[in-house]
């Protein structure tokens, strides 16, 4: 496990609290923040454990390793809920949140870098690009 500082940004409150936190990248759009699993609620990302096809599970491994490089950068901001629906916890139980580094969000740099996708609310096949 990585050892940071995290800034925990509470959107009722409109502030940021920073402590020290352990975090490590489960997948490329889940991460565990002081033994909590956080969902990055913006972004759906391929498949590691679960992929449906090798392509797959090849670029999930490269996301996984490209947001641990990300969130190694500087100092982690969670906001919690989904923007989209409001929901806090996903059917997994996980927190859903947007997660962000010194600013930028991490879920919007994933896409960039072809990394991910917006979440449009359900998964889409990674196996087939014509989805």
């Amino acid at each position: 496990m990585r050892r940071l500082i995290v800034a925990i940004a509470f959107t009722l409150l409109g502030a940021a609290t920073a402590y020290p936190k352990t975090w490590r990248v489960i997948d490329g759009d889940t991460i565990e923040l002081g033994g909590e699993a956080i969902r990055i609620a913006n972004i759906d990302t391929p498949e590691i454990k679960h992929a449906q096809c090798d392509a797959e599970r090849r670029l999930g491994r490269v996301a996984k390793a490209e947001l641990d490089r990300i969130l190694a950068r500087g100092t982690i901001a969670l906001t919690r809920g989904d923007p989209s629906s409001g929901r806090k916890k996903d059917k997994y139980g996980r927190t859903l949140g947007v997660v962000s580094v010194d600013g930028t969000d991490v879920g919007e740099e994933m896409v960039a870098r072809d990394l991910a996708r917006p979440w449009s609310g359900k998964r889409r096949s990674w196996c087939n690009k014509e989805e």
